[in-house]
Order: C-alpha cells, then structure tokens, then sequence
C-alpha cells in the first residue's frame, strides 16, 4: 500500500504518514515514549501469522545480505509498469519490436549523455539515506553502474 491513497469507493483519502520509517524505529521510539501498547486482533499482533513469518524471513535477510531490505525497498519505489507482469497492464501477446525507440520506454542500460556511464544502480537508498554500493560495471552481471 503506498503513503497516500484514494478508498476502493473513492470517498476517503489514506494517509499512512510512517510508511518511511522502519518498523524497529517506530518500536524504539514508542519505548521510549511509553507509549501504552493496545492489544489488537486485528493488526497482525497474533502468534503464527504469515506477517510474523515474513518478518522473521526480512530480518534473516538483513542479516545474512545487508542492503538487501534497501533494495526491496527502491524496487517498490521505482516501479517500471513495463518490467510487470500483469496482463491487465501490458497485451503481451501483442508485443512486437518496431524498430524505433521508445521515449517512454525503458532507459536502465541507455548511456547518460552527462556521464557517458550507463543507468540503473540507485547511489541512495530512498529507506535509509546510505550511500548504496553499486555492483560492477558488467555487462555479464545484468547490472551495470550509473
């Protein structure tokens, strides 16, 4: 679910004004404030959930690959409709080169005139702020440096 959305319904805005910040920080700062905890059945506090599973497996991630959570993250936040799989969006059965470019089409392996590098390793993490490490300028690799 993105930070802001329209209702199925259209009569309400969702505002989710955290949807930034991670979840251990919202945890630090609630302990540090006091904050009373609320029992929900609702919000996914429950033993053996999916969420709890899924949580466990993020962190194990973190540990084992660091940046890896950056890096869902960017990918949520740079969406390339065109890289989707979803039908509704793209008539694949229809997809035929044209032999012209597309100015809405993909850019991540074209050459940035301004460096005369390639495009597609974000320097910034939209998460955290870090400075990312970019993989190698390999063709082989399937990702190459900005």
């Amino acid at each position: 679910m993105p930070p802001k959305l329209v209702s199925d319904d259209g009569r309400h805005v969702v505002i989710r004004p955290l949807a930034y910040v991670r979840e251990r920080d919202l945890a630090r700062y609630a302990d540090a404030m006091q904050f009373p905890l609320i029992p929900c059945t609702l919000c996914g506090s429950q033993e053996n959930l999916q969420r709890k599973q899924v949580a466990a497996m993020l962190r194990d991630w973190e540990k084992r690959f660091p940046g890896r959570l950056d890096s869902i993250f960017n990918a949520l936040a740079n969406v390339v409709p065109t890289h989707l799989m979803d039908r509704r969006l793209r008539d694949f059965a229809h997809v035929r080169a044209t032999g012209a470019p597309d100015s809405a089409g993909d850019i991540a392996f074209d050459v940035d005139p301004r460096s005369r590098k390639r495009q597609t390793c974000s320097p910034r993490s939209a998460a955290s702020g870090r400075s990312l490490r970019c993989p190698p300028d390999d063709a082989t690799s399937g990702h190459l440096r900005r």
